[in-house]
């Protein structure tokens, strides 16, 4: 059975991911932060949760190790991303919490892209890689500036291992969603609604975790089967410049 690695599974776009892959057909190899994830949704789906952070080598080997031995490993989607535990503006950051975001969003985005890419490699059956960026790597957020450096750099990662492991018949992309209802926009609920009422996003809504996740099945099960190294932006069309 193929299996499709997804971080960030318990809860948004990662859990959302993993429901959607594990209905059509994946068997789902799942990993998250927390000790007690809410993991309702999942009933009776072929979804194993693994809790570990990605920014550590022993809980990504851990991860793998435990996705290749439920089958071949087919998909991996890099979802697990955390936010500033406090927003500072950019001249008061703290180094603390830029190893904090980096560590997880873009290390641990990078080394695991890095294992399982190798996996897929020795496996020689090609694959499909996909990285949940942001638009906030494209646009500034001076109040969160480590979360936007980080996420920029996962779509130079995109770009990296797309070009790299082209040859093998493994592609890799990036979704770029804007704003989304999860844990993460909770806090700033009000705000978000506010710049949406006032026509920030076109489409006139948030954007929900299974919108992304329509697009990461599509990206794994050939549908985009001559795309790699692009950025697919899912922000309601919230990037369109108007006059």
């Amino acid at each position: 059975m193929k299996v499709a690695i997804v971080t960030g599974v318990a809860g948004g776009i990662g859990k959302a991911s993993a429901i959607l892959l594990a209905q059509n057909g994946y068997r789902v190899v799942g990993m998250g932060r927390s000790d007690v994830p809410d993991l309702s949704g999942f009933e009776g789906l072929d979804v194993t949760y693994v809790q570990g952070n990605i920014a550590e080598s022993a809980d990504r080997a851990r991860l793998v190790a435990t996705a290749l031995a439920a089958g071949e490993l087919a998909v991996l989607v890099n979802v697990a991303g955390v936010a500033p535990r406090e927003r500072r503006d950019v001249l008061e950051m703290t180094e603390e919490s830029y190893d904090f975001v980096m560590g997880i969003n873009t290390k641990g985005t990078l080394f695991l892209t890095q294992a399982v890419a190798n996996e897929m490699i020795k496996a020689k059956k090609g694959g499909s890689i996909v990285n949940i960026s942001s638009c906030s790597a494209y646009t500034s957020s001076t109040s969160r500036g480590e979360y936007c450096i980080s996420k920029a750099g996962v779509s130079m990662i995109t770009k990296l291992f797309a070009d790299r492991l082209a040859g093998e018949g493994i592609t890799v992309n990036e979704i770029c969603p804007g704003i989304i209802e999860t844990g993460m926009t909770e806090k700033v609920k009000e705000k978000y609604d506010k710049l949406i009422g006032d026509g920030l996003v076109p489409l006139g809504r948030w954007g929900t975790p299974m919108d992304i996740a329509k697009i990461v099945l599509a990206l794994c099960d050939g549908t985009f089967g001559y795309t790699t190294g692009a950025s697919l932006v899912a922000d309601g069309g919230m990037h369109i410049r108007t006059l």
